[in-house]
């Protein structure tokens, strides 16, 4: 009875496991390329959005791939000339235009945005976000990060901190990683808008103490509000807790793990890691990156990314919207969509211009779009619309 029974669960773990195993590609070194079919898309569906994209349906995007099952099954590029696109506002100066308009704050500049130096690293712009909370969940798994209620003001002297009160004191790490922090700040106005709280903080060499030293608004952990200058607390903080720079200590523990050799990451003026902006990596490096999430932080034969502080990631802290069809984790965004009659959620990042890599867990499916959409006017791929173009495509679920 018992070498049956165990017979029995022998075979099933080989039924249950073996997908999972047949899907297990791990891209180090490249990804294994193959067709849309192969892997139950619709090529013709997926051409068709190319069409669009090419014909400027979506404004300025400059990528698109599809993986599934750990292949990549469509990648198309587009070329465009970004020197004559923005040739006018590129020399006009402006919240998008800040100190000398020829380095990498002016976002209009085409040696710098949003190829760096006219390379193939693309500006992932708040993408880098998602990125550094990767960074920080390893760097908690190592016993090497502190703990996420722990107050912010402990990594700060108090005398070179304005606005210090009760709501301050009370503001944790965790608040940072959720956008949750109380400050006062305003980041939905247009990034073209000077009363945009970012196109201010640009203005300022020290972008950290710009932040800190912002009056509190509200309780900490009370409401959501983005906020791009609590991320560069985030990073002052990494700094402060592991004796490492961000960056280094992402290239050990998260870039080499996952064979991604080729990165630019800018600096913020004062010379720290630009946590909430910084980063240009190429699509397919991205995606990696995405498609480690996919896999709950687990990359080979190694738990990259502890799979506590993945699943806390992309689970849902706070709502961003009154109708909860947009929620947010630690710098992931959850995106609430309908698929078959019922409502899936799928998490991505979210970055300025249209960068998006995004995780569809159920199709076992990374998508990625890049763009340099970034005046307020014009047509633009959102996140939820590149997300309905795909499932269009979705033959076999």
């Amino acid at each position: 009875m018992m070498n049956k029974y165990l017979t029995f669960l022998i075979v099933s773990f080989i039924f249950w496991a073996s997908p999972l195993l047949a899907q297990s590609e791990w891209p180090t070194k490249e990804w294994t390329l193959t067709t849309p079919p192969s892997v139950g898309l619709d090529s013709k569906v997926l051409s068709a959005l190319d069409t669009d994209i090419e014909q400027g349906k979506y404004g300025y995007v400059d990528s698109m791939l599809v993986i599934r099952s750990g292949k990549l099954a469509y990648e198309r590029y587009y070329g465009r000339d970004y020197g004559s696109i923005y040739q006018k506002e590129a020399s006009t100066p402006g919240p998008l235009v800040v100190r000398d308009p020829t380095g990498p704050y002016n976002y209009f500049n085409p040696w710098w945005h949003p190829y760096v130096k006219k390379g193939n690293l693309h500006s992932m712009q708040s993408v880098t976000k998602s990125v550094v909370s990767a960074v920080i969940g390893i760097a908690v798994g190592r016993g090497e990060f502190p703990d996420l209620e722990t107050p912010v003001l402990t990594f700060f002297k108090p005398s070179t901190v304005d606005n210090i009160d009760d709501k301050k004191r009370r503001m944790t790490i965790r608040h940072l990683l959720t956008m949750t922090t109380g400050l006062q700040w305003n980041e939905d106005y247009p990034y073209n808008d000077p009363r945009n709280t970012f196109s201010i903080m640009a203005l300022d060499p020290d972008w950290v103490k710009f932040t800190m030293n912002r009056p509190m608004s509200s309780e900490p952990g009370e409401s959501f509000q983005y906020n791009s200058g609590a991320t560069l607390i985030l990073a002052h903080v990494f700094n402060q807790a592991t004796g490492m720079d961000l960056e280094e200590y992402a290239v050990r523990h998260l870039f080499q793990p996952l064979g991604i050799d080729h990165f630019y990451w800018k600096r913020t003026p004062y010379g720290l890691t630009d946590a909430q902006e910084g980063l240009f990596i190429s699509s397919r490096d991205i995606a990696k990156i995405a498609y480690l999430f996919l896999k709950r932080g687990k990359w080979e034969d190694k738990q990259v990314v502890p799979e506590a502080w993945v699943d806390a990631s992309i689970a849902s802290f706070v709502s961003v919207t009154e109708d909860r069809s947009l929620e947010y984790g630690y710098k992931w965004w959850l995106v609430h969509y309908q698929y078959k009659g019922k409502e899936r959620v799928a998490f991505a990042g979210f970055g300025f211009g249209g960068q998006y890599p995004i995780v569809i867990p159920e199709l076992d499916m990374v998508i990625v779009f890049t763009g340099w959409n970034i005046l307020a006017e014009g047509p633009r791929m959102s996140a939820l619309e590149g997300i309905k173009r795909l499932l269009e495509a979705v033959k076999t679920p």
